[in-house]
């Protein structure tokens, strides 16, 4: 009896190639080749030609003994391919350059739309005929019956008998509902909700147009339609609901549904299967993290060798890396489902769909940089306990040694912390909560804090104390701004702390080791060198600007030198005294030689007579 079953969903198989041959973005003209070329290759393959040459040949009828799922298969492509082709025509016939043959080309897609209904109700009565003969489970007839409810009810409504359209469509979305409530899969309750959203818009607005008061209300309106003449339209309607009421709780947990993602206490809708089946393989990846989430945490305080045993495994590593991928996965999905939805601008789908969608892009951004903190914080945590507690802090005497390339690898991966919490800052979702706002920037202050503490560490160990301590004070710094945000934000709760736990205590602890920091730098670095800077004084060469000032002005070295500790010596008893004088400027010791003045005009002759003319006196 098994070999007899045949399995075929409609939906299913039309939303997938949908999705994959144009329809995401309404090009109508691809889908329609597809369609035509895949009912080809199933005629071919089914032996269901019509002959070679001129010569045309009927195939035999489908009969119950050899009718298999490749015949219904090839059923739909036809009815896909004349609806396809119909929505062509009439996207053609609203051009500006076919407006002298629009009327041609709305009577040609009437003629397509009526062969996609004669192929969707071929369709539907196979389908009832092997469920009849127990043949054909009844989720799949109830999608073959939807399939065609939505196509007879688009075509009535192509043909303005909005009262009959309204009446197929409240039936197809009631049975729809059906369908998502007693889905066995998740997959299967997203990809009843998805056409249910398609089909809602029309459905208001055959409302609309027959002067419904409350047309907006679509649930009220299938409420009333659809109990009321499902019977009259699906044969055996009851029956078919109640058989698959039994089958949904005969299966039991056949597979494992996806939890419902939260946000603020309330629910996101994934409406597509597409995206259901990524955010299982999330949702499995993540409950193979053995490691808790807390104990991620690590500023260089606490017991090294429990940490290490709760968090210094390579599994712990690789289930974060297959999380990131899957939420890679869906990030593009999603994405991709968004830009599609924003280019096409269509009327079939919803306003309230296109900000779910929005917002759930938005969400699995929020989750793969979060867990991209988790694992960067966990491998921190993994490099600093394999190396002993002293380690972590500045090297006494010299006698620990510490890896060269630990304190910049630690370095890097905070800086990849700080630039992940950067772009959860920059989330819309998470900029309409100011309190997970400041609780995202309490954390990018603390990371920066971090991040100077171990880059102080490099200095350390290149025994550049000056450049170390300059580090400690801007982690000192961060910690202030640090405390402040915490202050305003305490006793309120976010719904994500970006997977980041932080409370005061954490900070009081890196408070402590930066100040035991400092005080060991100072330290080191008197035994070192006395504190000084390092470099021959002497070597120091003076700026162009000194030697051009000491032209101009006149410099009081004794005074400078008593300012400085080194005042001039003193001329001892018996010898004689050199009487200071003044230094003089250069400016001063330069005598410049007069300019001679010009020799006395001898006055009289013809110039004193015309002097008066040019002005001379």
């Amino acid at each position: 009896m098994a070999s007899n079953q045949v399995s075929f969903q409609a939906l299913h198989l039309a939303n997938e190639q949908r999705s994959s041959y144009g329809l995401r973005y309404n090009d109508f003209a691809r889908y329609r080749n597809h369609c035509a070329n895949r009912t080809h290759r199933l005629r071919s393959t089914l032996k269901m030609t019509h002959g070679k040459g001129r010569e045309f040949k009927k195939p035999p009828p489908l009969t119950m003994e050899v009718i298999k799922d490749g015949h219904l298969q090839l059923l739909l492509f036809e009815a896909e391919r004349a609806w396809a082709y119909a929505q062509d025509l009439i996207a053609q016939s609203t051009l500006p350059a076919n407006d002298v043959h629009a009327g041609t080309l709305r009577h040609s897609a009437t003629g397509r739309f009526r062969r996609a209904v004669h192929w969707s109700t071929q369709l539907l009565s196979h389908c009832q005929a092997l469920y009849a003969a127990g043949r054909f489970p009844s989720e799949h007839v109830v999608q073959a019956t939807v399939y065609t409810l939505v196509m007879n009810g688009r075509f009535l409504r192509y043909r303005d008998d909005f009262e009959d359209a309204l009446v197929q469509l409240s039936v197809a979305r009631d049975l729809l509902d059906q369908l998502a409530e007693r889905a066995v899969t998740s997959r299967d309750q997203a990809l009843a909700t998805l056409f249910a959203d398609e089909i809602g818009p029309e459905i208001r607005y055959c409302a609309h147009e027959l002067g419904r008061e409350k047309a907006y209300d679509v649930d009220a309106i299938v409420v009333e339609l659809a109990r009321k003449h499902r019977g009259e339209i699906v044969d055996g309607c009851e029956a078919i609901l109640r058989k698959l009421k039994q089958e949904g709780e005969g299966s039991g947990e056949a597979r494992k549904k996806l939890e419902t993602p939260m946000w603020e206490g309330q629910p996101i809708p994934v409406r597509n299967p597409e995206l259901v089946d990524v955010l299982l393989r999330v949702q499995e990846a993540e409950a193979k993290i053995a490691a808790p989430r807390e104990a991620a945490e690590n500023i260089g305080t606490g017991d090294k060798r429990k940490q290490k045993k709760r968090l210094g495994s390579k599994k712990g590593v690789a289930a974060y890396d297959a999380i990131l991928s899957a939420l890679s996965d869906a990030e593009e999905i999603s994405r991709k489902l968004m830009e599609a939805q924003q280019s096409t601008n269509s009327t079939g789908a919803s306003a309230a769909s296109t900000r779910d969608i929005q917002f759930v892009h938005a969400y699995i951004i929020y989750q793969l940089l979060s867990h991209r903190i988790q694992r960067d914080l966990l491998l921190i945590s993994t490099l600093l306990s394999s190396h002993p507690p002293s380690g972590q802090g500045v090297v006494s005497n010299g006698k620990e040694h510490v890896d060269s390339r630990l304190y910049p690898a630690v370095v890097k991966l905070l800086e990849t912390v700080v630039q992940s919490l950067t772009q959860i800052r920059s989330l819309s979702i998470v900029d309409e909560s100011p309190d997970l706002a400041s609780t995202v920037e309490t954390r990018v202050t603390f990371t920066r804090a971090r991040r100077c503490s171990y880059l102080a560490q490099c200095y350390i160990v290149a025994k550049r104390y000056g450049e170390a301590l300059t580090l400690l004070q801007h982690a000192t710094l961060h910690l202030r701004e640090t405390r402040s945000t915490l202050s305003t934000i305490a006793g309120i709760s976010t719904s994500g702390d970006v997977s980041y736990p932080l409370s005061p205590s954490t900070v009081d602890a890196l408070e402590i080791f930066i100040s035991e920091t400092s005080l060991s730098v100072k330290n080191e670095w008197f035994a070192y060198n006395g504190g000084k800077v390092e470099g021959d004084p002497k070597a120091y060469k003076k700026p162009l600007f000194f030697d051009i000032a000491l032209n101009y002005v006149q410099l009081d070295m004794d005074r400078l030198l008593e300012r400085a500790g080194r005042s001039p010596s003193k001329p001892k008893e018996g010898d004689r005294e050199i009487q200071a004088q003044p230094a003089k400027s250069r400016l001063e010791e330069i005598t410049r030689t007069e300019t001679p003045e010009p020799p006395a005009r001898v006055k009289g002759g013809l110039s004193d007579l015309l002097g008066g003319w040019w002005g001379r006196k």
